[in-house]
C-alpha cells in the first residue's frame, strides 16, 4: 500500500488532525468495525468503487455512498466496508476544527455518513475532480488545502475559553471533571449548547470517547492485560460500567475484544469478517 500524508501550515494546522492519500490496500476483510474518535470526515473515493455503511447487528447494507461524503462525529461504533484495491483522499479536522470550514453546528452531523454535495454543493465534485486527476500526492493535497482556505471563516473560530476548556477536560483526570466545568465563565447550559454546536458532543461524551481511546491505546500489542487495573487506572467506577462503556464504543466485551486478536489491529479499526 502506498501512503501519504501532508505536511501541513497555519491555520489549517490548527484545524486539521490530518489530510493523506492512500492507495493499494488489499485488507484481508470486506467489513470492518470503527470506533469514535471524536473527529469528523470528509472522504473521497479515487476509485469507482461504492462504499457501503452495514447494520451492526445483521452486517446488511444500510448506507451506500459514493465519489465524497462527510463521517460526522459518532458517539457509537460504525461498521463500513473495506474494499479490494481501494484508493481514498481522507481529510481529518481536529474535534475543535471543523465549524470555521462546514459552517454548519456540528451537532447536526453527529451519527451520520452524508452525501458531501449536500453540504457543499457541486465545489465538493469539482474538487474531488481536481483531487482524482492530479498526478501525484503533492499537488492533490494542494488542491484540498486552496479549497479548505476558501472555506475557512476566522469569525466562525470558538472562543478562546472553550477551547481551553475542551483541552482540560480532555486531558484532566476523569475525577476532575466538574472542577474543570465549573471555571467556564457561563451557565452550565451555555456550555454544553456552545460544545454541541461548535464540536458536536457535550463535554462529557468527549471525555468518554477520549477515555475510551486511551485504553485501547494502552492495551495496544499488549499479551497479558489486568481489565481490572486498566479500569482503576481510567477512572471507573466498578468493573460493570468499564465492561458496559466499552461494548457501547466498541460492540464487544473487554474478553471478546482481545479473543478476537483486536488489540493487535490498528487502535479504531477491526475486521469482522477476517479471512484465515
Amino acid at each position: 500500500m502506498i501512503f501519504n500524508t501532508c505536511q501541513l501550515k497555519a491555520p489549517l494546522t490548527y484545524h486539521i488532525e490530518s489530510i493523506f492519500h492512500y492507495s493499494g490496500f488489499i485488507p484481508d476483510h470486506s467489513i470492518e468495525r470503527v470506533v469514535p474518535t471524536g473527529h469528523l470526515f470528509i472522504l473521497f473515493e479515487l476509485d469507482g468503487i461504492t462504499r457501503h455503511t452495514y447494520n451492526s447487528e445483521t452486517l446488511k447494507p444500510n448506507g451506500e455512498f459514493n465519489k465524497v461524503w462527510v463521517s460526522g462525529i459518532h458517539k457509537n461504533y460504525l461498521s463500513i466496508s473495506a474494499p479490494q484495491n481501494s484508493e481514498m483522499f481522507v481529510i481529518q479536522f481536529k474535534p475543535t476544527g471543523a465549524y470555521p470550514f462546514i459552517h454548519t453546528p456540528i451537532e447536526e452531523l453527529n451519527d451520520t455518513v452524508v452525501d458531501a454535495e449536500k453540504l457543499f454543493g457541486k465545489d465538493i465534485l469539482s474538487l474531488r475532480e481536481h483531487i482524482l486527476n492530479s498526478e501525484t500526492p503533492e499537488k492533490k493535497f494542494i488542491h484540498a488545502e486552496e479549497w479548505l482556505d476558501k472555506r475557512y471563516i476566522k469569525e466562525k473560530e470558538p472562543e478562546k475559553e472553550l477551547l481551553e476548556l475542551f483541552q482540560a477536560i480532555t486531558r484532566s483526570p476523569v475525577n476532575e471533571y466538574q472542577k474543570a466545568i465549573s471555571s467556564y465563565s457561563k451557565t452550565q447550559k451555555h456550555l454544553i449548547h456552545q460544545f454541541k454546536k461548535y464540536f458536536g458532543l457535550t463535554p462529557k461524551s468527549f471525555q468518554r470517547i477520549f477515555r475510551f481511546n486511551e485504553i485501547l491505546h494502552q492495551i495496544h500489542h499488549k499479551e497479558n492485560i489486568n481489565w481490572s487495573q486498566v479500569a482503576y487506572q481510567c477512572g471507573y467506577t466498578d468493573q460493570s460500567h468499564f465492561i458496559k462503556e466499552f461494548n457501547q464504543f466498541s460492540g464487544f466485551n473487554p474478553q471478546e475484544f482481545i479473543v478476537n486478536d483486536f488489540n493487535k489491529n490498528e487502535p479504531n479499526f477491526f475486521p469482522l469478517d477476517k479471512k484465515g
